[in-house]
Order: C-alpha cells, then sequence, then structure tokens
C-alpha cells in the first residue's frame, strides 16, 4: 500500500493574497475560492483520479485562513527550480512579485537562494532546469 502526495496547506493571514503570488510565481491557477478564507490552487489541468493513482502528479497548494502569526522559521517550506531562466533572473523575477530574500545563515557557497513570499514563509530557489543551464 502506498499514499500520493496531493496538497500542501499552508497558513496564512490573507489566504487569497498568497495564493495569487504562488499563482504566478508557480503558473498555477485558482480551483478553489472560498470567500478568501481558503484558496486552492494547482496546475491548470487537474490530474484524473486513474493518473493520481497510477504515478505522482504534480501537488495543489491550499492557502488557508490561520489568526495566529508566524514567529519563526518554517519546519518546511518549498524548493523551486526555474524552468525557462537562469537562476538570478527567476530570484529577481519572484521579487518583484512581492517576496524577499532573507537570511537564514545560508552559507556564501550555497547554489541556492532563499526568500521569503509576501507572509515571511520561507522557500528556496534552485539551479535552473533550463536548457544550457542544467546538464542531463
Amino acid at each position: 500500500m502506498t499514499s500520493r502526495f496531493e496538497q500542501l496547506v499552508v497558513d496564512c493571514a490573507n489566504p487569497r493574497k498568497v495564493a495569487e503570488f504562488w499563482c504566478t510565481v508557480l503558473g498555477y491557477t485558482v480551483h478553489e475560492d472560498r470567500d478568501g478564507n481558503l484558496v486552492e490552487i494547482g496546475p491548470a489541468e487537474i490530474a484524473p483520479l486513474e493518473e493520481l493513482r497510477r504515478a505522482a502528479v504534480p501537488a495543489q497548494l491550499v492557502f488557508q485562513r490561520a489568526h495566529s502569526t508566524k514567529t519563526r522559521k518554517n519546519r518546511l517550506h518549498l524548493d523551486i527550480c526555474p524552468i525557462d531562466s537562469d537562476q538570478a533572473s527567476e530570484v529577481e523575477r519572484i521579487v518583484a512579485l512581492g517576496a524577499r530574500r532573507i537570511d537564514i545563515g545560508t552559507p556564501k557557497e550555497s547554489s541556492w537562494t532563499v526568500l521569503a513570499d509576501p507572509e515571511g514563509n520561507e522557500f528556496c530557489v534552485l539551479r535552473s532546469l533550463a536548457p544550457g543551464h542544467f546538464e542531463e
């Protein structure tokens, strides 16, 4: 028996704002919006149940309203990879969308960049998967 990773749920003060940020970063669309209290996003095409049973598919992200504020480093975070630009260009694009650079003590020689989304949730931008940037 096995299970499939289907959703990652993120508590936040403004689910709609954070969902819109992540839709733009990942090229996702909103699948459900319950009055801004819970917003589910994912790839434009939702995988049919048969496909989900057969193999892993891109996960949905769910942003739900929380009344507590973030007070420390996340214990879980997203890692993303640019697919059609270099890492530095993608970092700049995401910062322009509302992310900010943060320092969590990452060594200077690290191959990733740590950012925070509009509500301070950490995530990393890894190496580029764009042609010419990543060797197979």
